[in-house]
């Protein structure tokens, strides 16, 4: 055990992600039902907006997008999780899921955009709107809507790729339920004012969660520290362990938006014991208390001298 001595933590290393593996192939079926019925129910709404001449219905349409780029997001992490990480790509493919919902998130931020620029036009000139067909149209996507949240609620404790496209769902229940309320308030008033109305608040839903979106995909791919974890927590934790003297070059990131990999240098203290021992020892903490099972562990009889020293 001299300067500068490396071992490595991989005690967990080769189980890291396909823990989750298993649940996510159990929920790619209803995955795949959801995503169908509501990849159709898109197309039905869009063609039933522009006859109806419905611009809530169209925002609403909006909205059924992200839920079918949602499901289709999760899909594609389901499927690219199953490929092997190879000679280019030595972690895998887990991080296309977070690519995907920065895509997902320019687009709808674009989409969103417009519904409120073309409202702002209706609030101007009103004009005549279908309220059957809206009223029609907007209930069949609401029974869509229930469908697809029955079939991924299993999952969607479980996998959170699932959770993820159950959120999308369950939101645009509610916006279904908004252009209904519209549809019955336009046909029973004839105020047609109602529809931009509800296209502004329907796209004011979507932008903060767009918002949202973006601002974890983009944490995880600038591989920032994951959601839910302090980093001098971590640090303290590690600190505390007998045996050892300081930690420091510690990094903490994920592939996707789970998965944590932890990578640091340990500084043993003096009479450490087997540093075999002592690095299991830390890895199974590291396991407990933060769900971190893909480590890597640089242990030290002397300081490196390179590096961050924090």
């Amino acid at each position: 055990m001299g300067a500068g001595h490396s071992d490595h933590s991989h005690e967990h290393d080769h189980d890291h992600g396909h823990s989750h593996v298993p649940a996510r192939i159990r929920h790619e079926r209803p995955l795949w039902i959801a995503f169908g019925l509501t990849l159709l129910f898109l197309l039905v709404e869009v063609v039933g907006g522009l006859l109806s001449n419905s611009l809530a219905l169209l925002s609403d349409a909006a909205h059924m997008m992200t839920d079918v780029l949602a499901l289709g997001i999760a899909l594609f992490a389901v499927r690219m999780s199953r490929r092997p990480p190879d000679a280019k790509r030595t972690y895998g493919y887990a991080r296309m899921e977070a690519i995907g919902a920065l895509a997902n998130g320019g687009l709808l931020f674009v989409v969103a955009g417009f519904i409120l620029w073309e409202a702002l036009g209706r609030f101007r000139e009103p004009q005549a709107v279908a309220s059957n067909a809206m009223l029609v149209v907007a209930s069949l996507g609401l029974l869509v809507n229930l469908v697809s949240m029955r079939l991924l609620a299993a999952g969607a404790g479980e996998s959170l790729n699932v959770r993820g496209a159950y959120m999308e769902v369950w939101s645009d229940m509610l916006g279904s339920l908004g252009v209904i309320a519209g549809a019955l308030l336009i046909r029973f008033t004839g105020w047609t004012v109602v529809d931009p109305v509800i296209a502004v608040l329907i796209g004011l839903w979507v932008l903060p969660r767009t918002w949202l979106l973006l601002r974890a995909a983009a944490q995880v791919l600038m591989q920032g520290v994951p959601a839910g974890l302090d980093i001098d927590e971590v640090r303290d934790a590690m600190q505390a362990a007998p045996g050892v003297a300081t930690v420091h070059d510690l990094h903490v990131w994920a592939l996707g938006s789970r998965e944590p990999i932890l990578t640091a240098h340990v500084l043993l203290a003096e009479g450490a014991g087997d540093v075999d021992v002592l690095r299991a020892e830390l890895a199974g903490l590291l396991h407990a208390r933060f769900g971190i099972d893909h480590v890597t562990l640089q242990m030290e009889a002397r300081h490196c001298g390179g590096g961050e020293h924090r």
